[in-house]
């Protein structure tokens, strides 16, 4: 790659890590807290726990206005351009009116739970939890703001440090209070308090940065000029966004009609061990939004160049772990949750067939339509999925339940990734590494094999067979990528740049590095596997 891609591929990479890093943690420290919580209260009451925040969560999706991509996109961009003080008031006028709209959804919230709850959910018990957690609407908006700020300034550390904070707070306050005999209130309550201490946090850290860009500004533009940019730019993504968020509430309507609290109970539990390939693909998609926003459309092979790249990689990573959680789902959910919750380890292997489209750019194409400004294009993906769910949904829950739902929700992902795949390609000539990622999910396939001997042979405690059966996959794997050519010489060389500027990163990837690099040196004159 140019120098140019090779600095926006740092710049990335920096991000990344630090956006994967804090989600890491995040994740770690929830997914303990949500497996306490989850014995704490049983599969009936864990299910309740779990409807309570469907209604915030579709608010909150309907208070966003495309705001906060509005505020990545151009605080980046700007950025790069030397504006910097521009930015900042950019950011400054995000923050007040998110926290405008963000008050007036609380108010609606606040006033409606209890018909929500009977209308919605038809759970009418649940309607003060409802209101409970209408109150971390207008701190999850300011959150909102801060983290997207981070990003485009490219100060990702500060968006980890408050990504860590709600968690930590949210995860002690909540099993405190249900230690205290609070029940589904003291978890509520505690969700809650973790959003109200990150985003004190966060905005009072993110103010602090501003004051002093502000000092450099000469930007008269008004509030109101502001706000016409934002939203202007951040409408096709807002559109987006509830098209996209409508989903997840739609399906748990689906799933309080056809099955049981117990059964979404197991859903949550499963739901817990796929976010963990959530830690590592969120980050790459966050962080590829302001990479591509640097770039523009007169830059048609560094995008081609770019994308290509990123996606490879992207592929690289996610395929693996998707991997591992579907041979250990098992495993893993008897370690951690015991026989209680008897359907989660099928729930957690159907799911994770979803991120085996990652080749197909289902985690890449929208970060690459929404830097180049293409917002009507994430706009048409996102209305194909919704389209997919609302007619497949109720068909395949009737008829097969928890699993007809998950299905759902992938083939809705399918069909709308194949749909960014011809926009891509057609309007923007975009290329897909499609031999490479052939490669990739062979590799991936061959690697599981040693894995699944010894879970058929093993008699060592469960939590041994995963750490060893983890390990030896992923040898396999990292070994294999270089004798059968999914990566090379060229491609290793850029990567050991990128990586160079993460100092925390860097001592364990460089071994990698050097590891593969030798045996490409050994396989240069032998024929390739593949």
């Amino acid at each position: 790659m140019t120098t140019d891609l090779t600095r926006i591929a740092e710049d990335s990479a920096r991000g990344g890590f630090f956006l994967v890093s804090g989600s890491f943690v995040s994740t770690v420290v929830l997914a303990l807290m949500a497996i306490l919580i989850g014995r704490l209260l049983g599969p009936e009451l864990y299910g309740q726990y779990a409807l309570s925040f469907v209604i915030t969560e579709m608010l909150y999706i309907f208070a966003d206005f495309g705001i906060t991509a509005g505020v990545v996109k151009y605080s980046a961009s700007l950025r790069a351009e030397g504006k910097i003080g521009r930015a900042a008031k950019i950011i400054k006028d995000a923050i007040l009116l998110k926290m405008a709209i963000g008050l007036a959804f609380f108010l609606l919230n606040f006033a409606l739970a209890d018909f929500f709850a009977v209308t919605l959910l038809n759970r009418p018990e649940l309607g003060f939890y409802i209101r409970l957690a209408s109150v971390s609407i207008i701190f999850q908006v300011v959150i909102s703001v801060a983290t997207s700020a981070y990003l485009g300034l490219d100060k990702t550390h500060y968006n980890a440090l408050t990504t860590n904070i709600q968690a930590v707070s949210k995860a002690i306050i909540s099993i405190a209070l249900v230690l205290l005999g609070f029940s589904i209130a003291g978890a509520v309550l505690g969700h809650v308090a973790g959003y109200i201490i990150a985003g004190v946090f966060g905005s009072s850290i993110l103010l602090l940065i501003l004051r002093k860009y502000s000092e450099n500004s000469d930007d008269n533009i008004g509030f109101t000029q502001t706000s016409k940019t934002l939203i202007s730019y951040g409408i096709p993504l807002y559109l987006s966004a509830i098209l996209g968020g409508f989903a997840y509430p739609y399906q748990s309507f689906i799933l309080a009609i056809f099955t049981t609290n117990i059964d979404i109970g197991n859903l949550k539990a499963a739901a817990n061990f796929y976010a963990l390939i959530t830690v590592v693909s969120a980050p790459i998609t966050t962080a590829l939004f302001p990479a591509f926003s640097k770039l523009d459309l007169a830059m048609d092979d560094k995008i081609k160049t770019f994308f290509k790249f990123a996606n490879k990689y992207t592929t690289i990573l996610i395929v693996p772990i998707a991997t591992l959680l579907i041979i250990f789902s098992k495993e893993i959910i008897q370690i951690v949750y015991g026989s209680t919750y008897q359907t989660a380890a099928i729930f957690l292997s159907i799911h994770c067939l979803l991120y085996f489209l990652v080749g197909l750019g289902f985690l890449s194409l929208t970060s690459l339509f929404n830097g180049l400004g293409k917002t009507r294009i994430t706009l048409k993906i996102s209305l194909i999925a919704l389209l997919t769910i609302l007619i497949l949904s109720p068909i395949l829950a009737k008829a097969y339940g928890v699993p007809g739902v998950i299905v759902a929700g992938i083939s809705a992902v399918a069909a709308s990734t194949c749909y960014g795949m011809y926009v891509a390609k057609r309007n923007f000539k975009i290329e897909f590494d499609t031999k490479s990622l052939i490669k990739i999910y062979l590799v991936a396939a061959a690697s599981t094999i040693p894995s699944l001997l010894l879970l058929q042979t093993s008699i060592l405690p469960r939590l041994v067979n995963v750490i060893i059966g983890g390990l030896l996959y992923l040898a396999i794997y990292v070994t294999l990528t270089p004798i059968t050519g999914v990566v090379n010489n060229s491609e290793l060389k850029t990567l050991a740049e990128v990586v160079q500027r993460i100092k925390f990163l860097a001592p364990l990837i460089k071994p990698l590095i050097s590891y593969q690099e030798k045996i490409l040196n050994r396989q240069q004159r032998t024929p390739k596997l593949f």
